[in-house]
């Protein structure tokens, strides 16, 4: 209710249960957060109405009024897990996530995709479309809804692709439960693993679906794919050189978006392809970026249409000069439906990454203003102590809402904090288990890093930066630790890679998140002070708080 009806944002709230069988409970105490909802209070029947008057009595604040209360609209914003699970049981996108009037959003999107996809089969045409949204906008739910509208046993059948394995094995193990959970409850015998085959049936690892255009010459299954995180497929080289080491396959002369488009080619009726595209959110080598796929079908498949989102020429999603050739070319279309606008995910303040992304760009002044309009509803603190870290986080997570540990892939010196980032997370545990699994999240102990959060997301999240990227008067400076000591990242590259990886870890959090930037050691050359201390200050200067414990 505090989070998603929209009459309650500001008003105090206070849950009381009843124990309907209990003779006697302890004295009541209100305790509110600083968002105004209070610590649930627990009362048997007869102190009841004692506890409502003392309430009425103590809490203060504007009054709220009744009927315009009453009429206020609901609109939850689940998770990527929680809408899965939603849209696998065939609720539909609209019932599922809210409504922002006046805003671009996923309901427009989703719709405008449904209707390129119909027309493509009813006329016998073959188009790509490329699909752009701010980082948790809900791309991935776009392509969800349509996957899960378009099942095996339908002519249009569609399957959702994704390079992520760990956001592929982690949708895969949540839907699994929850339909072998839903089908018990009927009554019927299932085994876990038959369960398991249906869902890969529409949650595939992309490279699996490429593996199997290499073994058949033949057309697949599917008139309709999409590709999550397009950008984020391999280029040329990446490609090449993995056919080779693993699939003995020499002189492989295609990017994997080349190939795959050419997969789908084969089909002699039609098919259409959708590209979701995240900016800023190439994170590792071999990544081609969204202008192969571009190049791909201006050099190869001129029948194909194109259907491009009018943002696609944003600097953040490096969409390059190809953009401009294929802008002339005939059967390209721009479609200002195509992008996906306001931030879900951050569905207390939908501003969070472009408060994320000037503070990247070292726009100060910028990041200065987003931060003040957010700060109020989207608490965000900085520590130099690990432990005050954890307890503000823990503080703050209420009920079933989910917390945990993130660092860079190249935060290699957190180890004095007991933050070893080469631990292997297991990403279904860190994002399914409950807070008695200590593999789970909710523990503190095992910091996910990039690779493992990209494209999932906590509502809380504590931030631990090292010394990989540090702020400078000059701006940032990029770090790679190897043998007994750090050494500069040159190339440009793997410089944007570490870039986007903070990008990632800084947006992940949907409530708030707390930074931890240790404070250093004088006496250990690979943590010096000063590796820390400006990166510290600079966020600090953007008016980021500092974390303060406090009683519950």
């Amino acid at each position: 209710m505090k989070n998603f009806h929209e009459a309650s944002h500001a008003a105090s709230i206070v849950p009381i249960l009843v124990a309907t069988e209990a003779t006697e409970c302890p004295p009541f105490e209100l305790q509110a957060d600083p968002d105004k909802l209070y610590r649930p209070i627990f009362v048997d029947p007869a102190t009841f109405r004692s506890v409502i008057d003392g309430a009425l009595t103590n809490v203060t604040g504007t009054a709220v009024n009744v009927e315009a209360w009453a009429r206020a609209s609901y609109h939850p914003t689940p998770t990527i897990v929680e809408a899965a699970r939603a849209l696998y049981a065939q609720h539909s996108v609209e019932a599922i996530a809210r409504f922002d009037a006046g805003a671009q959003n996923l309901h427009v999107t989703s719709r405008r995709i449904e209707e390129l996809v119909d027309e493509a089969q009813a006329e016998g045409r073959k188009r790509i479309c490329f699909v752009t949204g701010v980082p948790g906008a809900g791309k991935t739910l776009v392509g969800l809804n349509l996957a899960t509208r378009r099942e095996e046993n339908e002519p249009t059948h569609a399957v959702f692709l994704s390079g992520n394995g760990p956001l592929v094995a982690v949708l895969r193990e949540a839907l699994t439960r929850d339909e072998v959970a839903r089908r018990k409850e009927k009554g019927e015998k299932v085994r876990k693993g038959q369960v398991g085959e249906s869902v890969k049936a529409f949650i595939q690892n992309v490279h699996h679906f490429r593996d199997d255009a290499l073994i058949d010459s033949g057309p697949p299954i599917e008139h309709v794919v999409i590709f999550d995180e397009a950008q984020r497929a391999w280029n040329l080289k990446q490609t090449a050189n993995f056919m080779l080491r693993k699939k003995r396959v020499a002189g492989f002369a295609n990017s994997e978006p080349e190939f795959l488009i050419s997969y789908m080619d084969r089909r002699k009726d039609w098919a259409v392809i959708v590209c979701l595209v995240g900016g800023g959110q190439e994170i590792n080598t071999g990544e081609a970026g969204i202008d192969a796929w571009l190049d791909a079908v201006n050099r190869r498949f001129p029948e194909w249409e194109m259907f491009i989102s009018s943002r696609l020429t944003d600097g953040e999603y490096a969409a390059g000069r190809v953009l401009e050739i294929v802008r002339e070319r005939p059967r390209t279309h721009f479609d200002d439906s195509l992008h996906l606008a306001v931030s879900m995910r951050s569905f207390r303040a939908e501003n969070v990454s472009a408060f994320v992304k000037a503070l990247l760009d070292c726009e100060k002044e910028e990041a200065k203003k987003t931060f003040a309009e957010l700060a109020e509803r989207y608490p965000i603190a900085i520590t130099r102590n690990l432990n005050v870290a954890k307890q503000w986080i823990r503080q703050r997570a209420r009920g079933t809402e989910r917390y945990g540990l993130v660092a860079s892939s190249k935060a290699m010196r957190l180890k004095p904090h007991a933050i070893d980032i080469r631990v292997s997370v297991d990403p279904v545990h860190y994002f399914l288990n409950g807070k008695e699994d200590t593999r789970s999240s909710y523990y503190l102990e095992d910091a996910a890093t990039e690779f493992q959060v990209q494209g999932l997301e906590l509502d809380w999240v504590c931030v631990a930066w090292c010394g990989d990227f540090r702020f400078t008067d000059s701006g940032w400076s990029y770090h790679d630790f190897r043998g007994d000591r750090w050494c500069n990242i040159g190339n440009a590259d793997n410089r944007v890679y570490l870039r986007n990886a903070y990008r990632v870890l800084l947006t992940r959090a949907r409530q708030g998140m707390v930074v931890f930037v240790p404070p250093g050691d004088p006496t250990d050359p690979t943590r010096s002070p000063g590796f820390f201390d400006s990166t510290f200050e600079y966020l600090k200067d953007l008016g980021i708080p500092q974390a303060e414990s406090r009683k519950i």
